[in-house]
């Protein structure tokens, strides 16, 4: 490649310290040619990182939470591309590079992502999606986990103008990338890098982990805002089975019991509908489904 773009990194984050310096190193330290800046964006948090050279520091003045955090770095940025990284997760080396060049290979290109490994108690488990490319059609069926907003290398000029800014207005700024990633994938096919050049980790110290009420509220702003996700049946039964494990966690037999039947109803293999009725039920506790699941790289 004879010019390399500019590439600017958004990294917002809360009250981790030890995680956020890991994250900013691993951004630092990619073999990338062209001109690379960080900006730490602290939300609801006092500054605790020293700017530097590479590195602005800032502090969340828009809508408090991940959102306005995200949207606050990119408008600091005059970059060609940005990126984003949360304070929890590191870049693999060679993830910038190969992204930058699988977009520049795409006429058009707006946006691109790349697999994952997702860590959990010290063991990385790969998400591949076996493509080189992610369709709105296939974000609808499902959430991708893989399309992970550490992922994240956008057109700051499509950001600008076409697919939006991170919509501040999610409840509880929860499924904020994957209302993103739909919105631009609306657009252009999002380019994907079938390697796993992020390391995600899934702890107990996540701030999002547990937020059931949120969880529920931002799925059912999902339904609203892309009504398309109703129409796919496999990808409704499994927000709908989400939607029930969040209202059994938040002891709402009733309502789990109304997204269950929603859920059997687009779909009856949809398996978090008889997890989601046995937490309802008192069998087992949500947290523990969700640890066990973490444990081996998946969510519910």
């Amino acid at each position: 490649m004879s010019e390399w773009p500019s590439v600017g990194v958004v990294i917002p984050t809360h009250d981790r310290p030890g995680p956020l310096r890991a994250a900013v190193d691993a951004v630092l330290a990619q073999d990338y040619p062209g001109r690379l800046r960080v900006v730490v964006v602290y939300d609801q948090a006092e500054p605790e990182l020293e700017p530097d050279g590479s590195v602005a520091v800032l502090v969340n003045e828009r809508t408090p939470g991940l959102a306005g955090a995200r949207n606050t770095g990119i408008g600091a940025l005059e970059d060609e591309l940005v990126a984003f990284c949360d304070d929890d997760d590191v870049w693999r080396p060679g993830k910038l590079r190969a992204q930058v060049e699988a977009l520049a290979g795409r006429p058009g290109a707006e946006f691109a992502s790349c697999a994952i490994a997702v860590e959990c108690d010290g063991t990385a488990h790969p998400r591949l999606a076996g493509q080189s490319e992610i369709r709105h059609a296939d974000l609808l069926r499902s959430r991708m986990v893989m399309v992970h907003s550490s992922t994240y290398l956008i057109q700051r000029a499509a950001l600008e103008d076409g697919i939006g800014l991170v919509d501040e207005t999610i409840p509880g700024s929860q499924n904020e990338d994957w209302d993103l990633a739909l919105r631009a994938a609306r657009r252009h096919p999002i380019v994907y890098v079938d390697e796993p050049l992020v390391t995600v980790r899934w702890s107990a110290s996540s701030h999002y982990a547990r937020q059931w009420q949120a969880r529920a509220d931002s799925l059912r702003w999902m339904l609203a805002h892309h009504p398309d996700i109703a129409k796919d049946r496999p990808g409704a039964a499994r927000v709908y089975g989400q939607l029930s494990f969040a209202y059994a966690c938040l002891r709402q037999r009733g309502e789990a019991c109304r997204w269950a039947w929603r859920a059997v109803r687009s779909s009856a293999r949809e398996p978090r509908v008889p997890v989601a009725l046995a937490v309802a039920a008192g069998v087992v506790r949500g947290d523990t489904v969700l640890r066990h699941l973490n444990a081996h790289g998946h969510g519910i």
